[in-house]
């Protein structure tokens, strides 16, 4: 009884440590989402050339974006015009880190960690990018034009409305799941694995270094949530150069990641992908093991207590409510979503029977319960589409309506930022 005590103390602690800046963050989301004029990305993007990686890894490190939120993002940047270097060093340095994961970095791991994480983000990426603008031959690059169709993109009302819209709910949606999931072990680490457990296993130095590693890289947990895991880490002896691969590694890399990366933009590219995110994240966590000051990496928020936090108390714990209620909301809605498209599969509107998909179509990009609001709500906005439901796992939409328009189904989809891959016929 006292351990599940103790695991929701230290869980509320957790969450009231990392609210407040998790919520500024989701704020400048969706002011960058709104303000960032929409053509900004393929303008300065498109070149295979230094300067345009160096452009995509300045336009990745603030954004808010997970590791399967940046995924439509970065493939959609390359179908649309965008190098094959800047699309690595945009898909690299995104996931690392953004304005969100910065604030919490520092309201838990302290302000030194807070600058190096962006500054390894923005290096590796770059670093991806050269690297896979090297390997991209003349004939490659050609071939890939050749298949590229530009499309429009869909420009944000640049409202408040908007603004708070796409912040405290397709952020949130995007982050729910793994950012519960990743406060959940955090708080369960702090009460299982015994104080000092790595130091007292000598798992320190490059041998700690690459047990987070082999850890990471098909973990998924974004650069926020992977925060308070982080911290907890750090209290528990895991040296600072060793939690910076975590910090690196785990939010960059996962099998999803993988696989769309290595369908989409080649072999090759995988491999560049994998091999800079891998020898940079060692290479940072060396130099911090190395030449750094030990004593500056340790929590300012230690388990249990606030003397030290950055915020009072009382402001953390509104925050933590505030957070609480986004994310009950996002599950709220999707129950609602749930028992309506079930009502509705059992109605006839018009003598049109809902029960059977009039279409099947093959898109690709999807990768997150975010992706799949986003292409349902997008498609059953349309004309004749009285609703459509996807599916991320098999890469299908189905839709249900009647008299719909293939051409026009192609564009929406684009439009959204996803690939449109044809009718499914079986």
């Amino acid at each position: 009884m006292e351990y599940i005590n103790n695991y929701f103390i230290a869980l509320w602690e957790l969450t009231t440590d990392m609210a407040p800046y998790l919520l500024l963050g989701f704020l400048f989301a969706g002011l960058l989402k709104v303000f960032l004029p929409a053509n900004i990305m393929n303008k300065y993007l498109g070149n295979s050339s230094f300067k345009s990686v160096v452009n995509a890894s300045i336009l990745g490190v603030p954004l808010p974006l997970c590791s399967c939120g940046v995924l439509p993002a970065g493939i959609s940047l390359y179908k649309n015009g965008a190098s094959k270097g800047s699309s690595v060093s945009f898909l690299i340095s995104t996931p690392q880190t953004g304005v969100d994961s910065i604030l919490v970095t520092w309201s838990m791991l302290g302000l030194p960690l807070a600058i190096i994480r962006p500054i390894a983000a923005f290096v590796t990426g770059i670093s991806g990018g050269v690297i896979a603008n090297k390997f991209d031959t003349k004939a490659e690059r050609e071939a890939e034009a050749e298949k590229r169709k530009k499309t429009n993109t869909v420009k944000p009302k640049k409202t408040l409305g908007t603004v708070l819209h796409y912040a405290f709910v397709e952020m949130v949606m995007d982050i729910a799941k793994w950012l519960i999931i990743g406060l959940l072990i955090a708080a369960l680490i702090s009460v299982l694995v015994p104080d000092n457990f790595f130091t007292d296993f000598h798992l320190d130095g490059i041998l700690g270094m690459l047990v987070m590693l082999v850890v990471s890289i098909p973990l998924y947990v974004c650069a926020t949530s992977s925060v308070p895991i982080a911290a907890v880490l750090l209290l528990k002896g895991i040296s600072p150069g060793a939690l910076l691969v975590f910090l690196m590694a785990g939010p960059a890399t996962n099998a999803a990641t993988i696989t769309v990366v290595g369908k989409n933009l080649g072999r090759k590219t995988l491999i560049v992908y994998l091999s800079t995110i891998i020898v940079g994240s060692l290479l940072f966590g060396f130099i911090i093991d190395t030449f750094l000051p030990g004593a500056w990496f340790f929590p300012l928020s230690s388990m249990g207590t606030h003397e030290h936090g950055l915020l009072p108390h009382w402001f953390n714990v509104l925050s933590s409510v505030a957070l609480i209620a986004f994310l009950l909301n996002v599950y709220i809605t999707k129950i609602m979503d749930w028992f309506k498209k079930k009502k509705r599969k059992t109605e006839n509107e018009s003598g049109l029977s809902l029960n059977i998909p009039s279409m099947t179509i093959g898109v690709e990009g999807m990768t997150c319960e975010m992706c799949k609001a986003k292409v349902e709500k997008g498609l059953g906005s349309m004309d004749n589409i009285k609703y459509a439901v996807a599916n991320p796992q098999t890469n299908k939409v189905e839709i249900y309506g009647d008299d719909t328009k293939i051409d026009s189904i192609k564009k929406k989809i684009e439009d959204l930022g996803y690939n449109f891959t044809g009718i499914d016929e079986k």
